[in-house]
Protein backbone atom coordinates (compact mmCIF):
# COMPACT_ATOMS: atom_id res chain seq x y z
CA UNK A 1 0.00 0.00 0.00
CA UNK A 2 1.58 3.29 -1.10
CA UNK A 3 1.65 6.14 1.45
CA UNK A 4 -0.75 4.72 4.02
CA UNK A 5 -2.19 7.29 6.41
CA UNK A 6 -1.77 6.00 9.92
CA UNK A 7 -2.89 7.19 13.28
CA UNK A 8 -1.47 5.48 16.34
CA UNK A 9 -3.98 4.79 19.08
CA UNK A 10 -3.23 6.36 22.44
CA UNK A 11 -5.50 6.24 25.49
CA UNK A 12 -5.29 10.07 25.81
CA UNK A 13 -6.86 10.55 22.38
CA UNK A 14 -9.82 8.46 23.37
CA UNK A 15 -10.23 10.32 26.65
CA UNK A 16 -9.10 7.24 28.55
CA UNK A 17 -11.80 4.99 26.99
CA UNK A 18 -11.10 2.36 24.40
CA UNK A 19 -13.65 3.48 21.82
CA UNK A 20 -14.10 1.96 18.43
CA UNK A 21 -13.38 4.82 16.02
CA UNK A 22 -16.55 6.12 14.32
CA UNK A 23 -16.44 7.21 10.66
CA UNK A 24 -18.63 10.16 9.66
CA UNK A 25 -19.38 11.17 6.08
CA UNK A 26 -18.22 14.65 5.10
CA UNK A 27 -18.19 16.69 1.87
CA UNK A 28 -15.42 18.44 -0.06
CA UNK A 29 -16.77 21.84 1.00
CA UNK A 30 -16.86 20.88 4.69
CA UNK A 31 -13.37 19.40 4.48
CA UNK A 32 -11.95 22.70 3.20
CA UNK A 33 -13.39 24.33 6.35
CA UNK A 34 -11.62 21.74 8.49
CA UNK A 35 -14.75 19.64 9.08
CA UNK A 36 -13.67 16.20 7.99
CA UNK A 37 -15.04 12.96 9.46
CA UNK A 38 -12.69 13.08 12.43
CA UNK A 39 -13.59 16.68 13.31
CA UNK A 40 -17.30 15.81 13.19
CA UNK A 41 -16.49 12.90 15.52
CA UNK A 42 -14.83 15.27 18.02
CA UNK A 43 -17.85 17.58 17.96
CA UNK A 44 -20.23 14.65 18.47
CA UNK A 45 -18.16 13.38 21.40
CA UNK A 46 -18.14 16.87 22.95
CA UNK A 47 -21.90 17.09 22.50
CA UNK A 48 -22.52 13.72 24.13
CA UNK A 49 -20.43 14.85 27.13
CA UNK A 50 -22.68 17.90 27.48
CA UNK A 51 -25.97 16.03 27.69
CA UNK A 52 -27.38 13.51 30.14
CA UNK A 53 -30.09 10.85 30.14
CA UNK A 54 -32.83 13.39 30.90
CA UNK A 55 -32.05 15.24 27.62
CA UNK A 56 -32.87 12.07 25.67
CA UNK A 57 -35.90 10.74 27.57
CA UNK A 58 -37.28 7.26 26.97
CA UNK A 59 -39.80 7.09 24.13
CA UNK A 60 -40.75 3.41 24.37
CA UNK A 61 -43.20 2.02 26.95
CA UNK A 62 -41.43 0.37 29.88
CA UNK A 63 -43.03 -3.01 29.11
CA UNK A 64 -41.41 -3.09 25.65
CA UNK A 65 -37.99 -2.05 26.98
CA UNK A 66 -38.20 -4.91 29.52
CA UNK A 67 -39.63 -7.47 27.08
CA UNK A 68 -36.84 -6.98 24.51
CA UNK A 69 -34.13 -6.13 27.07
CA UNK A 70 -33.29 -2.88 25.33
CA UNK A 71 -30.63 -0.54 26.67
CA UNK A 72 -31.86 2.99 27.49
CA UNK A 73 -32.30 5.53 24.72
CA UNK A 74 -29.44 7.67 26.03
CA UNK A 75 -27.10 4.66 26.18
CA UNK A 76 -28.16 3.67 22.67
CA UNK A 77 -27.15 7.09 21.29
CA UNK A 78 -23.83 7.06 23.16
CA UNK A 79 -22.98 3.54 22.00
CA UNK A 80 -24.03 3.97 18.39
CA UNK A 81 -21.45 6.80 18.16
CA UNK A 82 -18.72 5.69 20.58
CA UNK A 83 -19.23 2.07 21.61
CA UNK A 84 -16.89 0.76 24.26
CA UNK A 85 -17.33 -2.79 22.90
CA UNK A 86 -18.72 -4.51 19.82
CA UNK A 87 -21.46 -5.99 21.93
CA UNK A 88 -22.65 -2.58 23.14
CA UNK A 89 -22.64 -1.33 19.55
CA UNK A 90 -24.93 -4.24 18.51
CA UNK A 91 -27.29 -3.49 21.45
CA UNK A 92 -27.49 0.17 20.39
CA UNK A 93 -28.12 -0.76 16.76
CA UNK A 94 -30.87 -3.23 17.62
CA UNK A 95 -32.62 -0.75 19.90
CA UNK A 96 -32.53 2.14 17.38
CA UNK A 97 -33.64 -0.03 14.44
CA UNK A 98 -36.58 -1.30 16.47
CA UNK A 99 -37.48 2.28 17.40
CA UNK A 100 -37.58 3.42 13.74
CA UNK A 101 -39.71 0.50 12.60
CA UNK A 102 -41.94 0.61 15.67
CA UNK A 103 -42.81 4.30 15.24
CA UNK A 104 -43.52 3.89 11.53
CA UNK A 105 -45.96 1.07 12.43
CA UNK A 106 -47.54 3.13 15.23
CA UNK A 107 -48.11 6.06 12.87
CA UNK A 108 -49.61 3.84 10.17
CA UNK A 109 -51.75 2.10 12.78
CA UNK A 110 -53.09 5.43 14.03
CA UNK A 111 -53.97 6.54 10.49
CA UNK A 112 -55.71 3.24 9.81
CA UNK A 113 -57.47 3.30 13.19
CA UNK A 114 -58.75 6.85 12.64
CA UNK A 115 -60.03 5.88 9.23
CA UNK A 116 -61.82 2.87 10.66
CA UNK A 117 -63.33 4.90 13.49
CA UNK A 118 -64.08 8.25 11.92
CA UNK A 119 -64.29 7.99 8.15
CA UNK A 120 -67.89 7.29 7.33
CA UNK A 121 -68.63 5.24 4.26
CA UNK A 122 -71.70 4.34 2.22
CA UNK A 123 -73.43 1.22 3.50
CA UNK A 124 -73.98 -1.58 0.99
CA UNK A 125 -76.37 -3.59 3.12
CA UNK A 126 -77.69 -6.08 0.58
CA UNK A 127 -76.57 -8.44 -2.12
CA UNK A 128 -79.31 -8.16 -4.69
CA UNK A 129 -80.59 -9.35 -8.07
CA UNK A 130 -77.70 -8.15 -10.24
CA UNK A 131 -75.03 -9.87 -8.16
CA UNK A 132 -77.03 -13.09 -7.72
CA UNK A 133 -78.12 -13.30 -11.37
CA UNK A 134 -74.54 -12.85 -12.54
CA UNK A 135 -73.09 -15.20 -9.95
CA UNK A 136 -75.58 -17.98 -10.68
CA UNK A 137 -75.98 -17.66 -14.46
CA UNK A 138 -73.10 -15.79 -16.08
CA UNK A 139 -69.99 -16.41 -14.02
CA UNK A 140 -67.63 -18.02 -16.60
CA UNK A 141 -65.82 -20.23 -14.06
CA UNK A 142 -65.94 -21.36 -10.46
CA UNK A 143 -64.28 -18.75 -8.20
CA UNK A 144 -61.04 -19.76 -6.50
CA UNK A 145 -60.84 -19.88 -2.71
CA UNK A 146 -58.72 -16.72 -2.77
CA UNK A 147 -61.31 -14.83 -4.84
CA UNK A 148 -64.11 -15.87 -2.47
CA UNK A 149 -62.06 -14.78 0.54
CA UNK A 150 -61.35 -11.35 -0.94
CA UNK A 151 -65.02 -10.87 -1.89
CA UNK A 152 -66.00 -11.65 1.70
CA UNK A 153 -63.52 -9.03 2.97
CA UNK A 154 -64.92 -6.45 0.54
CA UNK A 155 -68.52 -7.29 1.52
CA UNK A 156 -67.66 -6.90 5.19
CA UNK A 157 -65.91 -3.53 4.59
CA UNK A 158 -68.64 -2.05 2.41
CA UNK A 159 -71.40 -3.06 4.82
CA UNK A 160 -69.68 -1.69 7.92
CA UNK A 161 -70.58 1.98 7.54
CA UNK A 162 -66.87 2.86 7.31
CA UNK A 163 -65.10 3.85 4.11
CA UNK A 164 -63.17 0.95 2.59
CA UNK A 165 -59.58 1.49 1.50
CA UNK A 166 -58.29 -1.89 0.38
CA UNK A 167 -55.20 -2.90 -1.54
CA UNK A 168 -55.82 -6.03 -3.60
CA UNK A 169 -52.69 -7.73 -4.72
CA UNK A 170 -52.91 -10.61 -7.12
CA UNK A 171 -50.35 -12.13 -9.40
CA UNK A 172 -50.73 -11.80 -13.17
CA UNK A 173 -53.84 -13.72 -14.24
CA UNK A 174 -55.21 -14.42 -10.75
CA UNK A 175 -58.63 -13.01 -11.69
CA UNK A 176 -58.71 -9.57 -10.07
CA UNK A 177 -61.07 -8.14 -12.73
CA UNK A 178 -63.87 -10.56 -11.88
CA UNK A 179 -63.59 -9.64 -8.17
CA UNK A 180 -63.81 -5.95 -9.14
CA UNK A 181 -66.88 -6.61 -11.32
CA UNK A 182 -68.70 -8.58 -8.60
CA UNK A 183 -67.98 -5.76 -6.13
CA UNK A 184 -69.32 -3.18 -8.60
CA UNK A 185 -72.51 -5.25 -9.03
CA UNK A 186 -73.02 -5.17 -5.23
CA UNK A 187 -72.70 -1.36 -5.45
CA UNK A 188 -75.30 -1.28 -8.26
CA UNK A 189 -77.66 -3.50 -6.20
CA UNK A 190 -77.47 -0.85 -3.47
CA UNK A 191 -78.23 2.02 -5.84
CA UNK A 192 -74.64 3.24 -6.30
CA UNK A 193 -72.52 3.87 -9.38
CA UNK A 194 -68.97 2.56 -9.80
CA UNK A 195 -65.96 3.64 -11.77
CA UNK A 196 -62.79 1.83 -12.75
CA UNK A 197 -59.63 3.72 -13.60
CA UNK A 198 -56.74 2.21 -15.58
CA UNK A 199 -53.39 3.82 -16.46
CA UNK A 200 -53.51 3.35 -20.25
CA UNK A 201 -56.17 3.41 -22.98
CA UNK A 202 -55.23 -0.12 -24.06
CA UNK A 203 -55.84 -1.44 -20.55
CA UNK A 204 -59.05 0.58 -20.09
CA UNK A 205 -60.32 -0.75 -23.44
CA UNK A 206 -59.51 -4.27 -22.37
CA UNK A 207 -61.37 -3.96 -19.05
CA UNK A 208 -64.28 -2.44 -20.94
CA UNK A 209 -64.36 -5.28 -23.51
CA UNK A 210 -64.14 -8.05 -20.94
CA UNK A 211 -66.70 -6.49 -18.55
CA UNK A 212 -69.26 -5.62 -21.27
CA UNK A 213 -68.88 -9.14 -22.62
CA UNK A 214 -69.54 -10.64 -19.15
CA UNK A 215 -72.69 -8.56 -18.47
CA UNK A 216 -74.02 -8.33 -22.04
CA UNK A 217 -77.23 -10.22 -21.21
CA UNK A 218 -77.92 -8.20 -18.05
CA UNK A 219 -79.53 -4.79 -17.45
CA UNK A 220 -76.17 -3.25 -16.50
CA UNK A 221 -75.05 -0.08 -18.31
CA UNK A 222 -71.26 0.06 -18.80
CA UNK A 223 -69.56 2.91 -20.65
CA UNK A 224 -66.01 3.95 -21.37
CA UNK A 225 -64.34 7.36 -21.25
CA UNK A 226 -60.75 8.12 -22.30
CA UNK A 227 -58.81 11.10 -23.58
CA UNK A 228 -59.53 10.12 -27.18
CA UNK A 229 -63.30 9.64 -26.76
CA UNK A 230 -65.21 11.55 -29.47
CA UNK A 231 -67.19 14.63 -28.40
CA UNK A 232 -70.60 13.09 -29.11
CA UNK A 233 -69.78 9.93 -27.13
CA UNK A 234 -68.29 12.00 -24.30
CA UNK A 235 -71.54 14.03 -24.04
CA UNK A 236 -73.63 10.86 -23.82
CA UNK A 237 -71.39 9.39 -21.13
CA UNK A 238 -71.40 12.58 -19.02
CA UNK A 239 -75.20 12.83 -19.31
CA UNK A 240 -75.86 9.22 -18.25
CA UNK A 241 -73.32 9.62 -15.44
CA UNK A 242 -75.09 12.66 -14.04
CA UNK A 243 -78.59 11.25 -14.49
CA UNK A 244 -77.61 8.01 -12.78
CA UNK A 245 -78.60 5.69 -15.66
CA UNK A 246 -74.98 4.55 -15.92
CA UNK A 247 -73.88 1.77 -13.54
CA UNK A 248 -70.18 1.39 -14.35
CA UNK A 249 -67.79 3.89 -15.92
CA UNK A 250 -64.44 2.55 -17.12
CA UNK A 251 -61.64 4.80 -18.30
CA UNK A 252 -58.26 6.44 -17.92
CA UNK A 253 -57.43 9.69 -16.08
CA UNK A 254 -60.38 11.14 -18.01
CA UNK A 255 -62.81 9.77 -15.37
CA UNK A 256 -61.41 12.10 -12.69
CA UNK A 257 -61.85 15.32 -14.69
CA UNK A 258 -64.09 17.94 -13.07
CA UNK A 259 -66.60 17.65 -15.94
CA UNK A 260 -67.37 14.07 -14.93
CA UNK A 261 -70.21 14.35 -12.39
CA UNK A 262 -71.75 11.23 -10.89
CA UNK A 263 -75.25 11.08 -9.49
CA UNK A 264 -74.16 8.68 -6.76
CA UNK A 265 -70.62 7.26 -6.92
CA UNK A 266 -70.16 4.60 -4.25
CA UNK A 267 -67.33 2.38 -5.43
CA UNK A 268 -64.03 3.17 -7.18
CA UNK A 269 -61.52 0.66 -8.53
CA UNK A 270 -57.99 1.81 -9.34
CA UNK A 271 -55.99 -0.62 -11.45
CA UNK A 272 -52.17 -0.74 -11.44
CA UNK A 273 -52.26 1.91 -8.73
CA UNK A 274 -48.52 2.71 -8.76
CA UNK A 275 -49.01 4.38 -12.15
CA UNK A 276 -51.20 7.09 -10.54
CA UNK A 277 -50.11 9.92 -8.27
CA UNK A 278 -51.63 10.55 -4.87
CA UNK A 279 -53.29 13.77 -6.07
CA UNK A 280 -54.98 11.97 -8.98
CA UNK A 281 -56.41 9.30 -6.71
CA UNK A 282 -57.61 11.99 -4.31
CA UNK A 283 -59.77 13.47 -7.12
CA UNK A 284 -62.00 10.41 -6.89
CA UNK A 285 -62.78 11.13 -3.25
CA UNK A 286 -64.44 14.40 -4.22
CA UNK A 287 -66.91 12.81 -6.60
CA UNK A 288 -69.56 12.37 -3.92
CA UNK A 289 -70.60 14.01 -0.65
CA UNK A 290 -68.93 11.13 1.17
CA UNK A 291 -65.85 9.41 -0.36
CA UNK A 292 -66.61 6.21 -2.30
CA UNK A 293 -65.20 2.86 -1.20
CA UNK A 294 -61.80 2.39 -2.84
CA UNK A 295 -60.33 -0.87 -4.14
CA UNK A 296 -56.74 -0.42 -5.29
CA UNK A 297 -55.52 -3.30 -7.48
CA UNK A 298 -52.00 -4.20 -8.48
CA UNK A 299 -50.47 -7.12 -10.39
CA UNK A 300 -47.00 -6.05 -9.35
CA UNK A 301 -46.40 -8.38 -6.41
CA UNK A 302 -45.24 -6.37 -3.42
CA UNK A 303 -43.13 -8.39 -0.99
CA UNK A 304 -44.87 -8.88 2.34
CA UNK A 305 -42.18 -6.98 4.24
CA UNK A 306 -42.62 -3.96 1.97
CA UNK A 307 -46.41 -4.16 2.13
CA UNK A 308 -46.26 -4.14 5.96
CA UNK A 309 -44.15 -1.02 5.90
CA UNK A 310 -45.33 1.01 2.96
CA UNK A 311 -49.00 0.06 2.82
CA UNK A 312 -49.68 -0.46 6.51
CA UNK A 313 -52.44 2.15 6.48
CA UNK A 314 -54.41 0.21 3.86
CA UNK A 315 -56.32 -2.98 4.49
CA UNK A 316 -54.54 -5.61 2.53
CA UNK A 317 -55.84 -8.59 0.51
CA UNK A 318 -53.77 -11.10 -1.41
CA UNK A 319 -54.96 -13.44 -4.15
CA UNK A 320 -52.40 -16.18 -4.32
CA UNK A 321 -54.26 -18.80 -6.37
CA UNK A 322 -54.55 -19.04 -10.13
CA UNK A 323 -57.91 -19.96 -11.70
CA UNK A 324 -58.29 -23.67 -12.55
CA UNK A 325 -57.04 -24.78 -15.96
CA UNK A 326 -54.12 -22.34 -16.00
CA UNK A 327 -50.80 -24.06 -16.63
CA UNK A 328 -47.42 -22.91 -15.37
CA UNK A 329 -45.35 -21.08 -17.99
CA UNK A 330 -42.14 -22.89 -18.95
CA UNK A 331 -39.29 -20.33 -18.78
CA UNK A 332 -35.85 -20.81 -20.34
CA UNK A 333 -32.73 -18.69 -20.81
CA UNK A 334 -31.04 -18.87 -24.23
CA UNK A 335 -27.94 -17.12 -25.58
CA UNK A 336 -27.83 -15.19 -28.88
CA UNK A 337 -26.30 -18.14 -30.79
CA UNK A 338 -29.47 -20.17 -30.18
CA UNK A 339 -31.64 -17.58 -32.00
CA UNK A 340 -32.34 -19.79 -35.11
CA UNK A 341 -33.63 -22.61 -32.85
CA UNK A 342 -35.83 -20.13 -30.92
CA UNK A 343 -37.32 -18.86 -34.21
CA UNK A 344 -37.93 -22.45 -35.38
CA UNK A 345 -39.73 -23.13 -32.10
CA UNK A 346 -42.02 -20.11 -32.72
CA UNK A 347 -42.78 -21.52 -36.20
CA UNK A 348 -43.81 -24.85 -34.65
CA UNK A 349 -46.20 -23.03 -32.29
CA UNK A 350 -47.67 -20.99 -35.18
CA UNK A 351 -48.32 -24.23 -37.08
CA UNK A 352 -50.40 -25.33 -34.05
CA UNK A 353 -52.41 -22.11 -34.46
CA UNK A 354 -50.73 -20.16 -31.65
CA UNK A 355 -49.28 -16.62 -31.59
CA UNK A 356 -46.07 -15.13 -30.19
CA UNK A 357 -44.68 -11.89 -28.71
CA UNK A 358 -41.13 -10.66 -29.31
CA UNK A 359 -40.28 -7.80 -26.94
CA UNK A 360 -37.35 -5.35 -27.11
CA UNK A 361 -36.15 -3.25 -24.15
CA UNK A 362 -36.54 0.50 -23.83
CA UNK A 363 -33.16 1.51 -22.51
CA UNK A 364 -33.25 5.20 -23.23
CA UNK A 365 -37.00 5.85 -23.07
CA UNK A 366 -38.21 6.41 -26.65
CA UNK A 367 -34.84 7.71 -27.86
CA UNK A 368 -33.55 7.32 -31.41
CA UNK A 369 -31.30 4.40 -30.44
CA UNK A 370 -34.15 2.32 -29.06
CA UNK A 371 -36.16 2.97 -32.18
CA UNK A 372 -33.27 1.83 -34.38
CA UNK A 373 -32.79 -1.33 -32.29
CA UNK A 374 -36.47 -2.12 -32.58
CA UNK A 375 -36.49 -1.51 -36.33
CA UNK A 376 -33.40 -3.69 -36.77
CA UNK A 377 -35.09 -6.38 -34.68
CA UNK A 378 -38.30 -6.05 -36.72
CA UNK A 379 -36.39 -6.52 -40.01
CA UNK A 380 -34.59 -9.55 -38.52
CA UNK A 381 -37.89 -11.11 -37.41
CA UNK A 382 -39.29 -10.49 -40.92
CA UNK A 383 -36.33 -12.34 -42.44
CA UNK A 384 -37.20 -15.40 -40.30
CA UNK A 385 -40.96 -15.04 -40.91
CA UNK A 386 -41.52 -13.81 -44.49
CA UNK A 387 -44.94 -12.57 -45.68
CA UNK A 388 -47.43 -13.76 -46.82
CA UNK A 389 -46.83 -17.00 -44.94
CA UNK A 390 -46.58 -15.09 -41.65
CA UNK A 391 -48.00 -11.71 -40.59
CA UNK A 392 -46.40 -9.44 -38.02
CA UNK A 393 -47.77 -6.51 -35.96
CA UNK A 394 -45.48 -3.89 -34.49
CA UNK A 395 -46.26 -1.66 -31.49
CA UNK A 396 -44.02 0.99 -29.91
CA UNK A 397 -44.30 4.28 -28.04
CA UNK A 398 -43.59 6.54 -31.05
CA UNK A 399 -46.65 5.38 -33.01
CA UNK A 400 -49.79 7.53 -33.05
CA UNK A 401 -52.42 6.09 -30.66
CA UNK A 402 -54.71 5.01 -33.53
CA UNK A 403 -52.00 3.06 -35.32
CA UNK A 404 -50.95 1.45 -32.06
CA UNK A 405 -54.52 0.37 -31.32
CA UNK A 406 -55.04 -0.95 -34.86
CA UNK A 407 -51.85 -3.03 -34.73
CA UNK A 408 -52.73 -4.28 -31.26
CA UNK A 409 -56.26 -5.15 -32.37
CA UNK A 410 -54.98 -7.13 -35.38
CA UNK A 411 -52.95 -9.29 -33.03
CA UNK A 412 -55.82 -9.66 -30.56
CA UNK A 413 -58.14 -10.76 -33.41
CA UNK A 414 -55.60 -13.28 -34.66
CA UNK A 415 -54.96 -11.52 -38.00
CA UNK A 416 -51.22 -11.44 -37.24
CA UNK A 417 -49.11 -14.32 -35.86
CA UNK A 418 -46.40 -12.29 -34.15
CA UNK A 419 -46.37 -9.07 -32.16
CA UNK A 420 -43.04 -7.23 -32.15
CA UNK A 421 -42.96 -4.43 -29.60
CA UNK A 422 -41.46 -2.62 -26.66
CA UNK A 423 -42.66 -2.85 -23.07
CA UNK A 424 -45.82 -0.93 -24.07
CA UNK A 425 -47.53 -4.32 -23.75
CA UNK A 426 -46.25 -4.99 -20.24
CA UNK A 427 -49.54 -4.23 -18.51
CA UNK A 428 -52.75 -6.02 -19.18
CA UNK A 429 -52.89 -7.10 -22.85
CA UNK A 430 -54.97 -10.26 -22.89
CA UNK A 431 -54.55 -12.66 -25.82
CA UNK A 432 -55.34 -16.20 -24.60
CA UNK A 433 -54.11 -17.66 -27.91
CA UNK A 434 -50.56 -16.30 -27.49
CA UNK A 435 -48.30 -19.06 -26.19
CA UNK A 436 -44.73 -17.78 -26.67
CA UNK A 437 -43.06 -14.72 -25.17
CA UNK A 438 -39.52 -13.99 -26.38
CA UNK A 439 -37.77 -11.21 -24.43
CA UNK A 440 -34.76 -9.78 -26.28
CA UNK A 441 -31.76 -8.52 -24.25
CA UNK A 442 -33.49 -9.92 -21.16
CA UNK A 443 -30.49 -8.98 -19.01
CA UNK A 444 -31.53 -5.30 -19.37
CA UNK A 445 -34.87 -5.80 -17.61
CA UNK A 446 -35.59 -5.84 -13.89
CA UNK A 447 -37.05 -8.96 -12.29
CA UNK A 448 -40.56 -7.67 -11.73
CA UNK A 449 -40.76 -6.33 -15.28
CA UNK A 450 -39.67 -9.70 -16.71
CA UNK A 451 -42.33 -11.36 -14.56
CA UNK A 452 -44.99 -8.92 -15.80
CA UNK A 453 -44.03 -9.55 -19.42
CA UNK A 454 -44.08 -13.31 -18.91
CA UNK A 455 -47.64 -12.93 -17.60
CA UNK A 456 -48.84 -11.88 -21.07
CA UNK A 457 -48.77 -15.55 -22.11
CA UNK A 458 -50.29 -18.54 -20.34
CA UNK A 459 -53.70 -16.86 -20.33
CA UNK A 460 -55.42 -19.73 -22.12
CA UNK A 461 -55.52 -23.44 -21.36
CA UNK A 462 -52.59 -24.29 -23.67
CA UNK A 463 -49.00 -24.81 -22.50
CA UNK A 464 -47.06 -21.53 -22.78
CA UNK A 465 -43.38 -20.63 -22.98
CA UNK A 466 -41.20 -17.64 -22.08
CA UNK A 467 -37.74 -17.45 -23.64
CA UNK A 468 -35.18 -15.01 -22.21
CA UNK A 469 -32.68 -14.17 -24.96
CA UNK A 470 -29.38 -12.52 -23.99
CA UNK A 471 -25.99 -11.71 -25.47
CA UNK A 472 -23.11 -14.03 -24.62
CA UNK A 473 -21.72 -11.68 -21.93
CA UNK A 474 -24.07 -11.40 -18.97
CA UNK A 475 -23.20 -9.94 -15.57
CA UNK A 476 -23.50 -12.14 -12.47
CA UNK A 477 -26.35 -9.98 -11.20
CA UNK A 478 -28.32 -10.46 -14.41
CA UNK A 479 -27.57 -14.22 -14.41
CA UNK A 480 -28.99 -14.39 -10.88
CA UNK A 481 -32.18 -12.60 -12.02
CA UNK A 482 -32.68 -14.89 -15.01
CA UNK A 483 -32.06 -17.97 -12.85
CA UNK A 484 -34.77 -16.92 -10.37
CA UNK A 485 -37.25 -16.38 -13.20
CA UNK A 486 -36.55 -19.78 -14.73
CA UNK A 487 -36.96 -21.42 -11.32
CA UNK A 488 -40.34 -20.01 -10.24
CA UNK A 489 -43.65 -18.72 -11.60
CA UNK A 490 -44.66 -17.30 -8.21
CA UNK A 491 -44.73 -13.50 -8.41
CA UNK A 492 -44.40 -13.11 -4.64
CA UNK A 493 -41.19 -15.16 -4.58
CA UNK A 494 -39.91 -13.13 -7.52
CA UNK A 495 -40.72 -9.88 -5.67
CA UNK A 496 -39.00 -11.03 -2.46
CA UNK A 497 -35.87 -11.90 -4.45
CA UNK A 498 -36.07 -8.60 -6.32
CA UNK A 499 -36.18 -6.76 -3.00
CA UNK A 500 -33.17 -8.75 -1.75
CA UNK A 501 -31.13 -8.04 -4.87
CA UNK A 502 -32.00 -4.36 -5.33
CA UNK A 503 -32.61 -3.40 -1.71
CA UNK A 504 -35.55 -1.27 -0.64
CA UNK A 505 -34.01 2.01 -1.86
CA UNK A 506 -35.09 1.49 -5.45
CA UNK A 507 -38.59 0.52 -4.49
CA UNK A 508 -39.27 3.78 -2.65
CA UNK A 509 -41.21 4.87 -5.72
CA UNK A 510 -44.00 2.42 -4.96
CA UNK A 511 -45.31 4.92 -2.47
CA UNK A 512 -45.16 8.71 -2.63
CA UNK A 513 -44.06 9.28 0.93
CA UNK A 514 -40.94 9.11 3.03
CA UNK A 515 -41.99 5.87 4.64
CA UNK A 516 -38.93 3.92 3.62
CA UNK A 517 -36.35 6.57 4.43
CA UNK A 518 -35.07 4.81 7.53
CA UNK A 519 -31.70 5.92 8.83
CA UNK A 520 -30.64 2.52 10.19
CA UNK A 521 -33.36 -0.05 9.59
CA UNK A 522 -33.43 -2.06 6.38
CA UNK A 523 -36.71 -3.82 5.76
CA UNK A 524 -35.04 -6.73 3.98
CA UNK A 525 -32.23 -7.50 6.41
CA UNK A 526 -34.23 -6.52 9.50
CA UNK A 527 -37.32 -8.55 8.68
CA UNK A 528 -37.36 -10.11 12.15
CA UNK A 529 -37.19 -6.71 13.90
CA UNK A 530 -39.92 -5.39 11.56
CA UNK A 531 -42.27 -8.26 12.46
CA UNK A 532 -41.62 -7.70 16.18
CA UNK A 533 -42.17 -3.93 15.87
CA UNK A 534 -45.41 -4.45 13.96
CA UNK A 535 -46.70 -6.92 16.55
CA UNK A 536 -45.83 -4.60 19.45
CA UNK A 537 -47.43 -1.57 17.74
CA UNK A 538 -50.63 -3.50 16.97
CA UNK A 539 -50.94 -4.79 20.53
CA UNK A 540 -50.60 -1.28 21.99
CA UNK A 541 -53.08 0.33 19.56
CA UNK A 542 -55.64 -2.41 20.05
CA UNK A 543 -55.65 -1.81 23.78
CA UNK A 544 -55.22 1.97 23.72
CA UNK A 545 -55.99 3.52 20.29
CA UNK A 546 -55.55 7.10 21.56
CA UNK A 547 -52.36 6.32 23.51
CA UNK A 548 -54.00 7.96 26.52
CA UNK A 549 -52.89 5.51 29.24
CA UNK A 550 -50.02 6.43 31.54
CA UNK A 551 -47.84 3.58 30.21
CA UNK A 552 -48.04 5.00 26.70
CA UNK A 553 -47.35 8.60 27.70
CA UNK A 554 -43.67 8.51 26.52
CA UNK A 555 -44.95 7.31 23.15
CA UNK A 556 -47.55 10.05 22.81
CA UNK A 557 -45.13 12.79 23.90
CA UNK A 558 -42.52 11.61 21.40
CA UNK A 559 -45.04 11.48 18.53
CA UNK A 560 -46.24 15.01 19.31
CA UNK A 561 -42.64 16.25 19.26
CA UNK A 562 -42.12 14.60 15.87
CA UNK A 563 -45.33 16.02 14.38
CA UNK A 564 -44.79 17.99 11.24
CA UNK A 565 -41.40 16.42 10.54
CA UNK A 566 -42.85 13.76 8.26
CA UNK A 567 -45.61 14.13 5.70
CA UNK A 568 -48.10 11.35 6.28
CA UNK A 569 -50.31 10.89 3.28
CA UNK A 570 -53.74 9.65 4.21
CA UNK A 571 -54.60 8.75 0.65
CA UNK A 572 -54.38 5.19 -0.57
Amino acid sequence: MMHPEMEVFTPEKAGGKKFLEPVYPSTEKLKTRGLNGRAIGKLTLALLHLISAKDLPENLPEAIVKQYRFISRFDAFCNIHFPATDELYMHALRRLKFEELFFSQIRLGIIRGERHRFSKGWVFDKVGDLFNTFYNNYLPFELTGAQKRVLKEIRKDTGSGKQMNRLLQGDVGSGKTIVALLSMLIAADNGFQSCMMAPTEILAQQHFNSITDLVKDMPVVVKMLTGSSKVKHRREVLKSCEEGTLHILIGTHAVIEDKVIFKNLGFAVIDEQHKFGVAQRAQLWKKNTMPPHVLVMTATPIPRTLALTAYGDLDYSVMDELPPGRQLIATAHRYEQARPQVMDFIKEEIVKGRQAYIIYPLIEESSKMDYENLMKGYEEVKSFFPEPKYWISMVHGKQPAEQKDTNMQRFVNGDTNIMVGTTVIEVGVNVPNASVMVIESAEKFGLSQLHQLRGRVGRGSEKSFCILLTGSKVSNDAKERLKILCATNDGFKVAEKDLEIRGPGDIGGTRQSGLLDFKLANIVQDKVILEAAKKAAEAILEEDPDLSSENNLPLKTYLQLQKGKTVWSKIS
